[in-house]
């Protein structure tokens, strides 16, 4: 009952699902800075083509419509004027010559009872409405209009009293090709500011992003000697403030492995001493517990040294991991160890094969100290290799599993003191996973005891 309820005061409430604004934003800086570039670009275009049809295009459709209604209607008067066949004939030859109207008459027919709003095109509305609204003004007679049908002219019938009137008007006047000049331009000028700012937005990320793959692979504890802060002024600072970082952070390295160099001759020198006057004392029970304490003394200051010591001078290379943990299994089991090993394929990560195969002999030698079989496995798991290293032993609770972590912590329960272990092989271990850009976590093994799971970025 105590478990359970330690484990519901202790759970993490789930994140906060983000808004759909954010779950539909990109989220790489260089998609939201195109989209920066394209929405206020749309917007222009929307706004502009909505003047451009609300004021140029209705405005020039009107006056081209009321050109060819006053054309039509001063044919109209002219055949009320003179009524001949003559005359008629004549006036048609004048409206085609001097107007571009091919006209005919049809005596005594009549048009059909519709409305001229029933006879618009569906899509030509603003041509329809300006010409009809012209025509009604111009003509004042009854009429019907077809915009659409006879495709490069317009054909409009208008009732006379003798007859009805045909009008055929070629739709270049009543048409201007600025209108399609306009959207070439909108779009071919749109097209070619996109594919600018495009081009532009990537030369101004493309720092950012060397910056961000620099910084990774520092922290992975790979060379970065070849990176140059390049980009705009910000970009260049944050460049250099990272290259200042790098340099402080190995200028410690070096210091502490010079200090640590030093410390270590230091301690060594009156350990070495104290060895040699032991060595030359009688056996006494008082003598063999002074060996014991110089001995841990000793194994104290090593395992010290080598958390302290870190990567050193070692650089990174490739290593075939599977054949790095052979090595390592193959020393276990020379030393007596029993150990199972199992690798689902080769696998090659750039590392530090020593200092990796300390953290690995830390593991398995931990293991190895608390239980009687162990089990290591390694394989690919989306974008790391994971090895994850099992034993049959006591295992350590929960809440203490972090703490294990902590330089020199020892867990008195599982402590035997004849390993002489220091409380410094998880530190080390977890310290060199990390600074190969992984991690090292400790689980419940699924027979019982503690697995070790860790990770490395491929």
């Amino acid at each position: 009952m105590a478990t359970t309820t330690t484990t519901a005061t202790t759970a993490t409430p789930a994140p906060p699902r983000p808004s759909l604004i954010k779950r539909i934003l990109p989220r790489s800086l260089f998609g939201r800075a195109v989209l920066i570039i394209v929405i206020p670009l749309i917007l222009l275009q929307v706004i502009s083509t909505w003047v451009f049809y609300d004021r140029h295009y209705s405005t020039v459709t009107k006056r081209l419509a009321q050109g060819v209604a006053g054309d039509i209607g001063a044919v109209i008067q002219m055949m009320v004027r003179n009524p001949g066949a003559v005359e008629r004939l004549q006036t048609f030859r004048l409206g085609l010559r001097t107007m571009s109207l091919t006209l005919s008459f049809e005596e005594g027919a009549r048009l059909p009872d519709v409305t001229p709003a029933e006879s618009f095109g569906p899509f030509a509305a603003t041509l329809d409405r300006r010409l009809s609204k012209a025509l009604k003004a111009q003509v004042e007679r009854p009429f019907l209009m077809d915009t659409s049908t006879l495709g490069d002219q317009i054909e409009i019938q208008i009732q006379m009293a003798d007859g009805v009137l045909r009008v055929l008007a070629p739709r270049d006047r009543l048409f201007s090709s600025t209108t399609y000049i306009f959207i070439m331009w909108m779009v071919g000028s749109s097209i070619v500011l996109f594919v600018v700012a495009l081009l532009f937005m990537r030369n101004q990320v493309r720092p950012i992003r060397r910056l961000a793959l620099a910084a990774d692979s520092f922290g992975k504890g790979r060379d970065v000697a070849d990176f140059k802060p390049e980009g705009a002024t910000e970009v260049r600072q944050a460049g250099a403030a990272f290259i200042q970082m790098r340099d402080r952070i190995k200028r410690q390295i070096e210091q502490r492995t010079e200090i640590l160099a030093g410390v270590s001759h230091d301690l060594r020198t009156p350990l070495t001493r104290m060895k040699l006057q032991l060595a030359m004392l009688d056996k006494t029970p008082e003598a063999a517990n002074l060996e014991t304490d110089v001995a841990a003394m000793e194994r104290m200051v090593e395992g010290y040294l080598a958390f302290a010591r870190g990567e050193g001078a070692e650089q990174p290379r490739p290593v075939e991991i599977s054949g790095l943990l052979r090595d390592v299994v193959g020393q276990m089991r020379r030393d007596g160890g029993v150990v199972d090993l199992h690798v689902e394929e080769a696998m090659i990560v750039p590392l530090r094969p020593e200092t990796m195969r300390r953290c690995l002999s830390n593991l398995i030698g931990n293991a190895q100290r608390h239980g009687e079989h162990v089990s290591v496995r390694a394989g690919p798991r989306d974008k790391v290799i994971e090895i994850t290293i099992d034993d049959d032993g006591p295992g350590i609770a929960p809440e203490l599993r972090e703490e294990a972590f902590k330089p020199f912590f020892r867990i008195e329960a599982s402590r035997n003191p004849e390993t002489g272990g220091v409380g410094l092989g998880l530190t080390i271990a977890r310290d060199v996973a990390r600074n190969h850009g992984g991690d090292l976590v400790l689980e419940d093994a699924p027979g019982g005891g503690l697995r070790a799971r860790l990770w490395l970025p491929v």
